[in-house]
């Protein structure tokens, strides 16, 4: 019912890519359903489609047949936001409810974008130690109407990073530390040639509560006059936060009984992202570091010798990287350098469809 944001990429870093192999293969597809948005990444003529949505659904009556019909995306966010609902707003379907309803979504998804069936999929997972949530987001994929020949899943850390390093799978024998800076979830992790080392995750730092603190900023800059809800405050994260270029910007709401009331906002967006990566490199810094050199001094050495790679939403921030890597620097008191992906929202899509290109083609399917 509902159109993604899906377009097709010719990818300089994949001319040598084909599109389903000679027929006879099945098609690597990379799958990344986050609790902002889902990204699907697919093989196509020369370059690639990626299909790109807001992860939620909403159901309506049909006024002709009664006949229950389902919007998702940004169609049902926009039509229907006084029930729209975002199916792994944790980050994972956390009951048989949420998988149902997960499974719906992903379902439309697959249909309207003509997603195809004959595929080996790869799915990035998060790092996150709810076991039970990690089974249902496995039913969802399984149970799907693609990957007929191949379902596989790899962490999201890992997945998202294979773009960052290189053009093929680069990042599968190097030694490296990563940072997913979520919408719901802080992660970090080392890689030692694929093997994920001391996987780390707080629910502390995160994008929505990025969303929040904005939120609440607005309100008090506004000296109250203003209220915008946490989907407006995400906008404006998503649309004006830089840490190069930031611009104050207005808007508009509409008073109750009538009238309009301008606003501009010069504080609280990039106090909120400000904010945001002091917390960040003070959890990384302080708790995931220390831990990781007290277990693996030599990968610890090796990987703060290399690139730490940012991936996840908040990435997408322009500056944001040099940010980080300026203030962990300065936390650890020695010169580190940080990373990202051309497209930290799409990078983990990318990644596992790199991983299923290269499981197509050792016919480990």
């Amino acid at each position: 019912m509902s159109e993604a944001d899906a377009e097709t990429e010719a990818d300089p870093e994949h001319e040598e890519a084909e599109a389903g192999g000679d027929g006879d293969e099945p098609i690597p597809i990379g799958v990344k359903l986050g609790s902002t948005r889902t990204v699907i990444t697919i093989p196509e003529d020369d370059g690639f489609r990626t299909i790109k949505t807001l992860t939620c659904l909403a159901t309506y009556e049909d006024v002709i047949t009664g006949e229950e019909k389902v919007l998702y995306g940004e169609e049902a966010a926009t039509e229907y936001p006084d029930r729209v609902q975002y199916t792994l707003r944790s980050g994972l379907p956390e009951d048989e409810s949420r998988a149902e309803l997960t499974s719906t979504f992903f379902e439309e998804v697959i249909r309207a974008n003509d997603v195809p069936e004959d595929s080996a999929v790869v799915y990035a997972i998060p790092t996150i130690d709810n076991e039970r949530g990690l089974e249902n987001l496995q039913s969802v994929i399984e149970g799907s109407s693609i990957g007929e020949a191949l379902i596989r899943s790899y962490p999201e850390s890992l997945c998202g990073s294979v773009p960052a390093l290189g053009d093929g799978l680069e990042a599968v024998d190097d030694i490296f530390v990563t940072v997913n800076l979520g919408s719901t979830n802080l992660e970090a992790s080392a890689y030692r040639r694929g093997e994920q080392l001391i996987p780390f995750t707080t629910g502390a730092v995160t994008g929505n509560e990025v969303d929040r603190m904005i939120a609440n900023y607005v309100e008090e800059e506004t000296q109250g006059r203003v209220n915008i809800d946490n989907t407006t405050a995400r906008e404006y994260k998503e649309n004006h936060a830089d840490f190069v270029d930031f611009e104050p910007f207005t808007d508009v709401i509409q008073q109750p009984g009538g009238g309009s009331h301008e606003f501009t906002i010069e504080r609280s967006v990039m106090d909120a992202v400000d904010e945001y990566v002091d917390d960040a490199v003070e959890e990384i810094a302080n708790a995931f570091l220390p831990e990781l050199a007290n277990d693996y001094i030599k990968v610890y050495q090796l990987a703060l010798d290399r690139p730490i790679v940012l991936t996840g939403g908040m990435a997408c921030i322009p500056g944001i990287v040099e940010e980080f890597e300026k203030r962990l620097s300065e936390e650890l008191q020695r010169e580190v350098e940080a990373v990202a992906p051309d497209e930290p929202a799409k990078s983990a899509a990318v990644g596992a469809q790199r991983i299923a290109e290269r499981l197509v083609a050792a016919d480990a399917y």
